[in-house]
């Protein structure tokens, strides 16, 4: 057993690997680092509520995604006017958010609640986009993986995936970017989590391709956030609000989650879309029905 001062936790040092490669594993395909369901783990079973455990999360995030970001690229899945869109449109947000986390939600209840909404919003779009159809993701051709002809401007970004061309506002994905690292910055997630579901079920482009950007997005915010809230802690010493996040904890999860990410980044070509997001859909929506549920009751 292992007691983690910031945190409070005490518990077996093999327990955040392995359930971090477990969630890693299955949300990595669909761009998602895990560090939605982490929260809810460190919440709920570890009884780590506190304000810190958002950057917590955030470390999770720096020392897991590399491995799948790694993957996406020498794959050539990386669409890069999309990834650069993401993290600039996200990365003031990030700062916004982890204020109101502070300020505003520094309850365990209230922030559960919060926590709930948010998935709730992410498991709906994920169940409309499984039950469209019209999107059926999982006949792709090997052969023709990559991303191509990627590009941006004022108006579009789009590319070419699997030999059919996307695209959508640069403008929408930039408003949204910002609004995500807002509730990414609250929540603890770097935003992929909510921004991956949205370009699959809203702008239409495979899930396939944004998972790369997604997490390099999440990765990059990552960084900012932990930057952020451990540059801010000294002025909340005296509240008795743990704000630094805990260092060791968040890099066992992220032990964990590297290798879960880059197993299921590297696997993600051979598993259909409609599965990846069922999977995803049914972990969000437990997790939030048992959040939105404990708040009223």
């Amino acid at each position: 057993m292992i007691n983690f001062p910031i945190s409070g936790v005490e518990t077996y040092w093999w327990l955040p690997v392995v359930v971090a490669f477990v969630i890693s594993f299955f949300t990595s395909m669909g761009g998602v680092s895990g560090a939605f369901l982490l929260l809810p783990f460190q919440v709920s079973f570890l009884g780590f509520a506190g304000p810190a455990v958002s950057p917590t999360n955030l470390v999770f995030n720096i020392v897991a995604i590399p491995g799948g970001v790694y993957r996406f690229i020498r794959e050539q899945r990386m669409v890069w006017p999309l990834t650069g869109i993401i993290i600039i449109g996200t990365l003031p947000g990030i700062f916004i958010g982890a204020i109101i986390r502070i300020k505003y939600l520094p309850d365990p209840v209230s922030f559960k609640f919060f926590v709930g909404l948010v998935l709730v919003y992410i498991g709906i779009r994920l169940l409309l986009n499984i039950i469209d159809r019209s999107k059926n993701e999982s006949k792709i051709s090997e052969t023709n993986f990559s991303v191509t002809e990627a590009y941006f401007n004022l108006k579009h970004t789009g590319f070419k995936f699997n030999n059919n061309v996307y695209k959508t506002s640069s403008i929408r994905i930039s408003v949204l970017s910002f609004i995500v690292g807002i509730i990414g910055g609250t929540y603890g997630i770097g935003g992929g989590a909510i921004i991956s579901p949205f370009l699959v079920a809203v702008c239409g482009l495979p899930v396939f391709a944004v998972a790369g950007p997604a997490l390099m997005g999440t990765f990059v915010c990552s960084i900012a956030g932990v930057i952020f809230y451990t540059a801010i802690a000294p002025y909340y010493a005296d509240t008795g609000l743990a704000i630094t996040p805990d260092w060791l904890l968040g890099f066992l999860f992220g032990i964990g989650g590297l290798a879960g990410i880059y197993a299921g980044a590297r696997l993600q070509k051979y598993v259909p879309a409609k599965i990846i997001k069922i999977i995803l859909a049914v972990c969000i929506l437990l997790v939030a029905g048992k959040y939105i549920i404990g708040f009223f009751w």
